[in-house]
C-alpha cells in the first residue's frame, strides 16, 4: 500500500478510535508527554529499515510518543521514518510527535552535551527534540562510543556540570525538557541539590516484577515525572527475563478481563500515573497495546498485582567496573535491589 492510502486509512481509523492516547503536562510545563510511548531499543540490533518500517506502522496507527538514544542507533532511522510520515500525510506536522533522546555516556562531560544534543537533531532531522535524558548516571572516556563499555573507560559524572549544560540545552530551544534515566533516589537527589531547571523525568525501569515504590514515591514528592521503561519485561542478551509475560498473576487477571498480559501490564502502569516506553515490532500486538484506555484494573486486581514478588531486571552490571565510580550494583542503585 502507498503511503498516501496509508495516510487516509489511518486518518479514517482515528476518527473511529474512541480513546486516544491520554497525554500527561510535565513538571517543566513545556509539553504534554502521551503516557504510552513506542520504543526503539532492539537486542539484538535490527536493520535501519526494519525499524523505519515499524515507526511508520506506528504513527499510522496511531503513536505519538517515540523513545530513541544515541546508544541505540535510532535516530537516523527514525528521522527517516517521521520524515516519511510528513511527506505521506501520516501526520501534518513534527510538533504532532513527542520525540525522547538520551545523551550516552561517552559525551557525559560538560563540553560535550550541546555537541551530543545537535548531532543527535542532525540525526533524528529536528530543530529540536521533547525530552533530552542523561542516559545513565557515570560518564567513559570522551570519544569512544561503545557498548559494552571498556572497565578502564568508566569515569565519575561531574552531576553538577554536566546537568548545568542539559539546562543550557533547555534554554537554547533544542529540547523542550530535560531529565535523566537510570537515576536512583540519592542520584536524582543530587542533582536537584543544584539543578537550576529540575529534571522533568526519571526513565527506569518499571513492571509489576520491579513496581519502584519508593523511587515513584521519591519522584512524586519531588515533581518528576516517571517514565517506566522494559514495562513487559526485557528478553534478550542484555538482561533477559521473561517474569512480566509468564506471571500467574497477570495471566489470571488477564483471562477475567478478555485482555492479553500484556494490556494488562501497561494498564497498570498508566494507572500507577506513570509513563510507560514499550518496543514491539508486531503489527497486531501493536494495536492490541493502544487497547488500554477504556478499561481499567480492580481494586482486587491492584492488589494482587502489589503482592507479586520483586527483583530488579536490569542490574546495570555492564556500569560497574573496578576503576570506575560504582564497583559493584549495589552502588551503582545506592541499594535500591
Amino acid at each position: 500500500m502507498r503511503l498516501k492510502e496509508r495516510a487516509a486509512l489511518s486518518s479514517a481509523n482515528n476518527m473511529n478510535q474512541q480513546i486516544p492516547i491520554p497525554e500527561i503536562p510535565l513538571p517543566s510545563g513545556c509539553r504534554s508527554m502521551p503516557v504510552l510511548g513506542f520504543g526503539t531499543a532492539a537486542d539484538p540490533p535490527v536493520e535501519p529499515k526494519l525499524l523505519e518500517s515499524a515507526i511508520l506502522q506506528a504513527i499510522e496507527l496511531g503513536y505519538r510518543h517515540f523513545d530513541t538514544a544515541a546508544l541505540y542507533n535510532s535516530e537516523k532511522p527514525a528521522g527517516e521514518a517521521i520524515t516519511e510520515a510528513i511527506n505521506g500525510g501520516l501526520i501534518e506536522s513534527r510538533e504532532q510527535l513527542f520525540i525522547t533522546s538520551k545523551l550516552w555516556c561517552s559525551d557525559a562531560h560538560p563540553q560535550h552535551v550541546l555537541p551530543a544534543l545537535n548531532k543527535t537533531l542532525q540525526n533524528l532531522k529536528m530543530d529540536y527534540i521533547d525530552l533530552f535524558l542523561i542516559h545513565w548516571p557515570v560518564s567513559s572516556k570522551s570519544g569512544i562510543h561503545e557498548y559494552p563499555i571498556k572497565k578502564k573507560d568508566f569515569l565519575p559524572m561531574d552531576f553538577k556540570s554536566v546537568w548545568a549544560a542539559m539546562e543550557e540545552c533547555q534554554k537554547l530551544g533544542l529540547t523542550k525538557s530535560i531529565g535523566v534515566s537510570n537515576f536512583s533516589c540519592k542520584k536524582l537527589a543530587d542533582v536537584l541539590a543544584t539543578a537550576q531547571i529540575p529534571p522533568a523525568v526519571n526513565q527506569v525501569e518499571v513492571n509489576p516484577c520491579w513496581q519502584q515504590r519508593k523511587l515513584r514515591d521519591f519522584c512524586k514528592r519531588n515533581g518528576v515525572f516517571v517514565v517506566g521503561y522494559s514495562p513487559l519485561g526485557s528478553i534478550g542478551t542484555f538482561y533477559g527475563t521473561n517474569r512480566v509475560m509468564e506471571s500467574q498473576v497477570l495471566k489470571e487477571i488477564a483471562k477475567a478481563k478478555g485482555k492479553t498480559v500484556a494490556q494488562v501490564a501497561l494498564r497498570w502502569g498508566c494507572e500507577q500515573g506513570i509513563g510507560v516506553v514499550v518496543k514491539i515490532y508486531n503489527k497486531e500486538r501493536m494495536k492490541q497495546n493502544l487497547e488500554i484506555f477504556d478499561w481499567s484494573l480492580s481494586d482486587d486486581d491492584c492488589r494482587k498485582i502489589s503482592k507479586i514478588p520483586q527483583s530488579r531486571a536490569c542490574l546495570g552490571k555492564d556500569y560497574t567496573s573496578h576503576y570506575g565510580p560504582y564497583k559493584t550494583i549495589e552502588e551503582l542503585w545506592d541499594e535500591e535491589l
